[in-house]
């Protein structure tokens, strides 16, 4: 009988931009307060790519450090996934820039687009790539730079959003299993309450669409939160079902860092205290698919986390998409 193939992650990176926006430097922008982004978001700074620094480079970096991590070279990957709603143009997939970074050309290389749940939604892909026999080793990576299709001149979603990139390194094995289970879901009836106006088909790029700001994100926020907990704590629970874990056995509960009225809800209806509970939106804002990944890193990084320890990530984006998934460290 043919062993089951197994799931092993045996590294993760990260990269941020080196500008810091603080909540100081909105309020001379924008009719806003420290006081007030603090309050209702959590969010006390943000990071900004330059213009001259594409995702693909934010994606590189992160990238060539859980490489380092992992112990292998670039030779040794077999496919690249990229997560991204900010690729470095339409086309070339922002995988075939980084592809060509990392110079390991004819492997496969693509991009996922699942908004903030482009992470989860990537792990689920990966797994299902690994088990197949596909693919023995992947590279995944959420990177989003979402500054750049930021209304400065919108005090109410201009205050949310930071740029950003995690890594991570999955490998088939015959004795490990880390990813224990993932739950997507998707409902596209929302899709008029988180988007992105113009620049594809159904609103082709030109000088009124610019003029009138449809290239950058708009968000109806209240209805967002509304939908956005049932559906992360409905992601949670699901996920924790199919791993066959409990709350209990979770060491840290990674959420998507978009708000952290979010947060603060979420864990109250899953059941888990907030000492629990993985927090750096304060530092990062909203980066999208790359929060989780990044959360995991920082928290592995600063010993939170300790091989073997069971992490749950929970994300919940545009379209609307929501996922989660348990992993063991």
């Amino acid at each position: 009988m043919k062993k089951k193939i197994g799931v092993k992650v045996l590294g993760t990176g990260s990269c941020f931009p080196k500008k810091v926006i603080t909540n100081v430097d909105l309020e001379k922008i924008v009719d806003t307060s420290d006081e007030w982004i603090s309050t209702r978001t959590g969010i006390k700074e943000r990071r900004m790519s330059e213009k001259d620094e594409p995702t693909s480079e934010l994606a590189l970096k992160a990238s060539l450090e859980a490489l380092k991590v992992a112990g292998i070279s670039p030779k040794q990957i077999d496919i690249i996934i990229v997560a991204t709603i900010t690729p470095d143009m339409f086309f070339p997939s922002t995988a075939c820039f980084l592809q060509a970074k990392l110079n390991i050309l004819s492997v496969p290389a693509f991009d996922l687009s699942a908004s903030c749940s482009g992470f989860i939604y990537g792990i689920s892909v990966a797994k299902a790539f690994i088990e197949s026999g596909f693919y023995k080793t992947i590279l995944l990576v959420g990177a989003d730079e979402l500054t750049k299709i930021t209304d400065w001149t919108d005090r109410s979603t201009c205050v949310l959003f930071g740029d950003g990139a995690g890594a991570m390194i999955l490998s088939a094995s015959e004795s490990n299993e880390d990813i224990l289970s993932v739950f997507l879901g998707a409902d596209g009836s929302y899709s008029d309450l988180l988007f992105l106006p113009a620049g594809g088909t159904r609103s082709p790029a030109t000088i009124d669409t610019v003029n009138e700001k449809l290239h950058t994100i708009k968000m109806r926020g209240q209805e967002v939160f509304r939908v956005a907990v049932p559906k992360m704590v409905l992601a949670a629970e699901k996920a924790l079902e199919f791993s066959g874990k409990r709350v209990e056995d979770v060491k840290l509960f990674i959420p998507h860092q978009a708000n952290m009225r979010i947060i603060e809800a979420v864990a109250k209806r899953i059941g888990i205290s907030m000492d629990r509970v993985f927090v750096n939106i304060h530092k990062t804002g909203n980066i999208s698919s790359a929060t989780t990944i990044t959360a995991l890193d920082e928290a592995i990084k600063t010993g939170k986390l300790k091989v073997g320890d069971i992490v749950e990530l929970v994300a919940f984006g545009g379209g609307f998409t929501w996922g989660a998934t348990v992993l063991r460290v």
